[in-house]
This record gives C-alpha cells, sequence and structure tokens, in this order.
C-alpha cells in the first residue's frame, strides 16, 4: 500500500486510512478484530477525534495500542476543536484541553496526525498557527492539518506560517468522492468540488478524504427509486451522480472490480496525494479496499467518471 509523507513523521500514512467513529470499549473485540486486519492489510494511521463515540472511541483505540503493543507503528490521527453546542472551540485554551483529554484517552504523549475538526473564521489564522506550532513544540502533536478549512483559509495560513518561520497545515481533510455532494452532509462540511480540486492540483497539498465512499452510494444497495435513506437522498441523489454510478459500474465489468472499487480508486488516483479513510467492518470490506488501492486509473478516466470532458 502506498504511503504519503509528512514533516514530522517517522512513516508515512497508509492511503487508506481506518475510520472510527464506531469504536468503543463496549465493543472491543470488533474494534480489535477490525484493527488487526487493517493493519493486516498494510493500514497504518487510524481517524479518531475527541468527540467521538463521546470519547469512547480514541479510548478504544488507546486500549488496542496497549495491548498490542504497537504505538511506534501506528499513525494515530484525532481531532478537536469541533464547536460544543453551537459554540466553536478553536481557541488556545480549548485545544489544549480536549488534547489532553486525547492523549489520556489514548495512552500515549504525543498525537502523530493532530486537525482541528472545524475552522472559526472568527479567530485571526495566525493565531491558530502559533497555537499549534506551540503543541508542535511542545512534542504533543507531529504534524497538523485541517478538517473542514476552505482552501482560502488554508491558503492565508500556510503564508502565514511562511511568513513567520513555523509550520503550516500540511494537510486537508474534506469530503472527495466520485458522489458529488449537492449540499453538505452535516453543518459546515466542506465537499470538493472544481475549484477546491484545482487548488490541490496546483499546491499539491494532501487531501485526506471522509466519506470517500459517499456513504455507501456506491455498493450496489441502493436505486434511484430507493429513497429509504433521507441523508443519502438528500445528499447524493441526483441524475450527474447515478450517471457517475452508471460509469463507474461500466469500467468497473471492464477492469474486472466491483463499482464501490472503482468510486475509491477514483479517490486514490487524483493527480495529487490522496488517502481515505474507510468503514470496513469485516475482512470481506477490507479486502475489497484493499483491491481498490492496486486499481491504476488514467486521468481521462478519472475525468470520465466525474462528467468532465478529458
Amino acid at each position: 500500500m502506498k504511503h504519503i509523507a509528512l514533516p514530522g513523521l517517522n512513516q508515512g500514512v497508509s492511503q487508506l486510512i481506518m475510520g472510527s467513529d464506531y469504536f468503543a470499549p463496549e465493543v472491543y473485540e470488533l474494534v480489535s478484530s477490525n484493527l488487526d486486519a487493517f493493519t493486516a492489510i498494510g493500514g497504518n494511521t487510524i481517524d479518531t477525534a475527541y468527540i467521538y463515540y463521546g470519547g469512547k472511541s480514541e479510548q478504544a483505540i488507546g486500549m488496542w495500542m496497549e495491548e498490542r503493543k504497537n504505538r511506534a507503528s501506528i499513525n494515530v490521527w484525532t481531532k478537536g476543536g469541533h464547536p460544543h453546542n453551537g459554540v466553536p472551540q478553536v481557541n488556545k485554551k480549548a485545544i489544549y484541553d480536549e488534547l489532553m483529554v486525547s492523549l489520556e484517552r489514548l495512552r500515549t504523549d504525543y498525537i502523530d496526525v493532530y486537525a482541528l475538526h472545524r475552522d472559526d473564521t472568527n479567530v485571526p489564522v495566525g493565531e491558530i498557527v502559533e497555537i499549534l506550532n506551540e503543541h508542535i513544540e511542545a512534542g504533543r502533536i507531529r504534524t497538523f492539518g485541517g478538517s473542514n478549512w476552505t482552501t482560502a483559509r488554508l491558503q492565508e495560513a500556510n503564508a502565514y506560517a511562511a511568513a513567520h518561520g513555523l509550520r503550516g497545515f500540511e494537510f486537508s481533510s474534506p469530503n472527495l468522492s466520485l458522489g458529488k455532494a449537492q449540499e453538505p452532509y452535516w453543518a459546515d462540511c466542506i465537499s470538493v468540488d472544481d475549484a477546491i480540486l484545482s487548488w490541490h492540483e496546483n499546491t499539491e497539498l494532501p487531501l485526506f478524504s471522509w466519506s470517500s465512499q459517499a456513504r455507501g452510494f456506491f455498493t450496489g444497495r441502493f436505486t434511484p427509486e430507493d429513497r429509504s435513506d433521507a441523508d443519502l437522498v438528500r445528499v447524493f441523489y441526483n441524475d450527474d451522480n447515478w450517471e457517475r454510478y452508471r460509469r463507474a459500474e461500466e469500467l468497473g465489468k471492464q477492469k474486472g472490480y466491483s463499482t464501490i472499487q472503482i468510486a475509491l480508486a477514483y479517490v486514490l488516483n487524483q493527480s495529487f496525494p490522496t488517502a481515505a479513510i474507510i468503514g470496513a467492518r469485516n475482512e470481506a470490506e477490507m479486502k475489497s479496499c484493499q483491491e481498490a488501492t492496486t486499481i491504476p486509473l488514467t486521468m481521462e478516466e478519472i475525468k470520465w467518471l466525474d462528467l468532465r470532458t478529458p
């Protein structure tokens, strides 16, 4: 499996990143079996957050790393700064307080990959860069990025960092998938459009995608007539996305892969570094994701799948 190098890390980030929003000590057997299967296919990076499952996700990951004694070979990616009851948490105290709790839950003294879960545009971006660099200097985090940050703020942050001799944002984490979101899945979430795509192509800033498989849109379980999943209908049901589905299905038949594997390969074959958060929950789904990492797609095929003129 390919890896993406980031400054400050001892090892690159695997192109597949294990999602953990359902992790909890109460389902530890499921957590451990899935994480064991993930590392068996070459994955080394686990995505979590201060808010996931009320903190239980981080706790379960900490238990597993301690039990397996594999902390040095795992990249822990956690996020902080998610609004609390609508109140932004992107400030020095909140970031510090949440980070210290995350470290305790994860049973570690450093976070390999840290991201702010949201931005707060009322806070000067330079102030945020300064705060995160303090945590770099203290050894609490090794690299940082933004989850659901606009490219304008990322650009401003990195210009500030360059001008002041500081570390900047070293990755971004919006939603990138073959299925294009027609409205945010959650409030203030960002999905990649043509402008964001062009920005990443120009800057080559790595992108770690959430909902990389469009919340199951490409699994084959849904049809235009099946409107049972209200959120899926709200976000992904439109004629263009069903045409993308049809093209992914057609290309998959040509290459000998499933539709959802082609959709994942679309994310992993962009012209700039990309990784995809996956939600595999059994060995078959894990193997499917692994196989998708081996599918080469040309830029002509990428553009054709995306309904763009090659």
